[in-house]
């Protein structure tokens, strides 16, 4: 009997396990993407679609799922996508392949699209087509086979703004003789004594745009530098801020060729009293007060061997006087940038013009060049009024949608100043119908505030005199902020109560430099210091600007306030 009922159990079995085999549950099987090929230009936009397969062959439905894969480009610099949108953006020529991928009823299942980028196109910023290009410089001269240069292409589109191009277009030399070029790179490399036509050529979808400019090599070996010789010989200025470019001549080798140093990185420029007059790494010699100096140059040349070369100065301080260089006007490149989200950014570079050589210059980051945005708490500007070296001024965030006016003001030492204006823009734009995603370029709509924190920092000590604390700038530029008299940098004296915007998140490392004089107590409990806290100094904390974000999408960005206290006695 218990034989019969393991025999039925068992036929049992058998008959219900095809049953629960046909009854698993459905799931992904496929993606289709739509289109499946788009050809753009540079700055369009196509919003890619994604949709799903479900179920089996016999029973099959499909439904959208833009928005429940994750996209991916094989090449971002040409056609970058949102990773939760399928939102394209032409950045370059090229073909890129953009991926949509999702986890399937057997595993993860993909589709792909082809995007083809062929040029500058209207574009969500409406660039317009390209018109011409500019290679810069127009004319170069290397003095010996293996020196390079860059050449930078600059194109203007039928609306008047600018590109930069030097990546984007196609880099020959009319003889590879005499000096090649990258072809993506624009970086000449000289090769042999000649001139050769640089061009710069960018492929539009019916035509070809193109820019030249003219490279000269002086002699085609590399030689030794074995003497050096300084113009002029002597430099008597008049004036506190007065300044006089040196020229370095060097003479290679047995051949006697000739040779401009002054500015290459081979070349150490010293002053022997710089209390008197200071030289920049590239001879340009500046007065501070009367006196006498010495100006050396010293270059160094590939063997390890050293020569140098060296002139008087003479400061007599007999009036004002005005700087042998003034600016005579200044230019922003490009003239406007558009953006599509917020915290992104862009940087404009300030060109100037000056009245004697090198006559065009980039003044972005100079001292004497002040960035001002007309709407600072939406379109903060970044400036380098401190003059630190590797500062990103010209830098500008958007925390905000709309558009400011970003202001460049560059003064010459004779008190004349020169300005120029650019507009930069973050769009707002409102969603698609039907529940599709959101138009591409939106500055506003989906992101959680508060976006921005502001920091305050004051002295809870005695100190009134000579009390400091410096912090970066919101990029990370170290000792941009200064507060507290005791700064005397720039001209300025500090305030009792200093004020700094960050974006929500960031990480804030202030500093109390060691100071004849001071006393350093410590910092206030909500600044973590680095080391433990020592009267003499430097001391340093840190504090992290952290805040609840807006609760509802499109909620107006708020602020964020932290104020940290320090000890001076």
């Amino acid at each position: 009997m218990r034989e019969r009922l393991f025999l039925g159990a068992l036929l049992l079995t058998g008959l219900m396990m095809p049953i629960t085999g046909c009854t698993n549950p459905s799931g992904l099987d496929s993606i289709t993407i739509t289109p499946s090929t788009e050809s753009l230009n540079v700055g369009d936009n196509v919003q890619l679609t994604a949709t799903g397969t479900y179920g089996n062959a016999s029973h099959q439905t499909t439904q959208p799922v833009t928005t429940g894969v994750t996209w991916a480009s094989s090449a971002p610099t040409v056609a970058s996508v949102v990773a939760t949108t399928g939102a394209v953006t032409a950045a370059g020529v090229g073909t890129a392949t953009i991926t949509a991928t999702a986890q399937g009823f057997r595993g993860p299942v993909t589709a792909t699209a082809t995007v083809t980028v062929g040029g500058i196109g209207t574009g969500t910023g409406g660039v317009g087509s390209l018109s011409v290009i500019a290679v810069l410089p127009s004319a170069q001269t290397l003095s010996l086979a293996g020196e390079t240069t860059q050449f930078t292409a600059v194109g203007t589109t039928t609306t008047g703004s600018t590109e930069y191009l030097t990546n984007s277009v196609t880099w020959t030399s009319s003889n590879p003789n005499v000096a090649t070029i990258g072809a993506t790179t624009g970086l000449a490399t000289a090769v042999g004594a000649g001139t050769v036509t640089i061009t710069a050529a960018y492929t539009e979808p019916q035509s070809v745009i193109t820019g030249i400019a003219t490279l000269t090599v002086s002699a085609g070996a590399v030689e030794q530098v074995t003497s050096l010789t300084i113009t002029p010989s002597s430099v008597p200025l008049t004036s506190s801020g007065q300044q006089s470019q040196l020229v370095l001549l060097g003479v290679a080798g047995s051949s006697g060729q000739t040779e401009n140093l002054t500015a290459d990185p081979n070349v150490t420029w010293t002053s022997s009293t710089p209390t008197v007059a200071t030289v920049n790494k590239t001879g340009l010699v500046t007065g501070v007060t009367a006196g006498s100096s010495t100006i050396l140059a010293q270059y160094t040349n590939k063997d390890g061997s050293v020569v140098t070369a060296s002139v008087p100065v003479t400061v007599t301080i007999t009036g004002t006087g005005t700087s042998l260089e003034s600016i005579t006007s200044l230019s922003i490149i490009p003239t406007s940038i558009t953006v599509d989200n917020l915290q992104d950014t862009g940087q404009f570079l300030a060109i100037g013009t000056f009245s004697a050589a090198p006559y065009v210059r980039d003044v972005t980051n100079s001292p004497a060049t002040t960035w001002i945005s007309s709407f600072p708490n939406d379109f903060p500007v970044d400036t380098n009024s401190g003059g630190n070296s590797g500062a990103s001024a010209g830098l500008v965030t958007a925390f905000a949608s709309g558009s400011a006016t970003i202001i460049a003001e560059s003064t010459s030492v004779d008190g004349t100043i020169q300005t120029a204006t650019a507009l930069f823009n973050c769009p707002f734009a409102l969603p698609n119908p039907n529940g599709l995603p959101p138009t591409p370029g939106t500055c506003d709509v989906g992101v959680p505030g508060p976006l921005l924190a502001t920091l305050t920092v004051y002295n809870e000590g005695l100190n009134t005199t000579n009390w400091l604390i410096t912090g970066p700038s919101a990029t990370g530029t170290p000792n941009v902020i200064h507060c507290g008299p005791g700064w005397a940098g720039d001209g300025n004296t500090g305030g009792s109560v200093c004020t700094a915007t960050y974006p929500v998140g960031t990480t804030v490392t202030l500093t109390a430099p060691a100071q004849t004089g001071v006393a350093f107590g410590g910092w206030s409990y909500n600044c973590t210091a680095t080391a433990p806290v020592t009267a003499a100094g430097p001391n340093s904390c840190t504090i992290t600007l952290t805040g609840t974000p807006a609760t509802l999408p499109g909620d107006n960005p708020g602020s964020v306030n932290a104020t940290v206290g320090a000890i001076f006695n």
